[in-house]
């Protein structure tokens, strides 16, 4: 339920995001190659290819007490910057787990990375935005 302010012209202090459950989303991008082996002999994904994907994490929760925010944008961005930067420029198959690198495994894998460090993590996304493909993984807690 959202608050309401009595006067909303001046009752500024009504607007308290305590106890109020938020979800804060950031992305990042990174290019990265791969190929599906197991395609028929002629079939275009089984050749090497790259491309830009977009990856997003979002954060649920309420308001951490003395913080006055769901998590730091500024954390939230270097932890998808560093999952980022452990797949940008890569071939993805030869990436532990990712030897079938498929929208799916890829976003599953990333969110394996990241939910240590965001235990607010709901989901994840991983796109390839000039395909218009867009996979999302939403985590249970």
């Amino acid at each position: 339920m959202a608050t309401e302010l009595t006067n909303p012209q001046t009752d500024r202090a009504a607007l308290s995001p305590s106890g109020e459950v938020f979800e804060i989303s950031k992305a990042v991008t990174f290019e990265a190659a791969h190929f599906m082996g197991g395609k028929p002999e002629g079939h275009p994904y089984r050749n090497l290819h790259g491309h830009s994907f977009r990856l997003e994490a979002s954060v649920r929760g309420t308001v951490k007490p003395g913080e006055e925010w769901v998590e730091d944008f500024g954390h939230l961005t270097a932890e998808l910057n560093r999952v980022a930067g452990l797949l940008d420029h890569k071939l993805l198959n030869e990436i532990e787990g990712l030897s079938v690198p498929t929208l799916e495994r890829v976003c599953l894998w990333a969110a394996n990375e990241l939910k240590t460090a965001l235990p607010g993590l709901s989901k994840v996304s991983l796109a390839r935005p000039s395909l218009n493909e867009v996979c999302t993984l939403e985590l249970s807690r």
